[in-house]
């Protein structure tokens, strides 16, 4: 290592002689490293429940805009399955706080907003 060092192979690191950075938070976190990595690359880990809301909330919207109605009714039908296997078997953090979709509900809506939109 020191023969590296002589050659310079560390002179060019990013963040060579700059600062650590210091946050707000002085308490040592032994994950601090994995928290910083997943900023950067921007990736979040959500618990399994509000992941599952943000996919219902992203699969209602998909259906809305579906080419047709038998499309928008497929999305419905595959993220209310997985609304059912979380109601039936909770799995860890908060609770999910939602119930399937209403499938006719959502085909009506859909029909009336492409009738608004003249795509009817």
């Amino acid at each position: 290592m020191r023969d590296a060092e002589q050659a310079g192979e560390f002179a060019h690191l990013p963040g060579a002689g700059k600062p650590l950075p210091s946050g707000a938070d002085t308490t040592y976190d032994e994950l601090w490293w994995i928290k910083q990595k997943m900023a950067r690359e921007g990736i979040s880990v959500l618990p399994p429940t509000l992941a599952l809301r943000k996919e219902a909330e992203d699969a209602l919207a998909a259906a809305y805009s579906a080419s047709s109605e038998r499309i928008a009714r497929q999305i419905i039908t595959e993220v209310n399955v997985k609304i059912r296997e979380m109601m039936f078997k909770p799995a860890p953090g908060p609770p999910l706080g939602m119930k399937p979709y209403d499938v006719e509900e959502v085909a009506r809506e859909w029909r009336e907003r492409r009738a608004v939109d003249g795509r009817g």
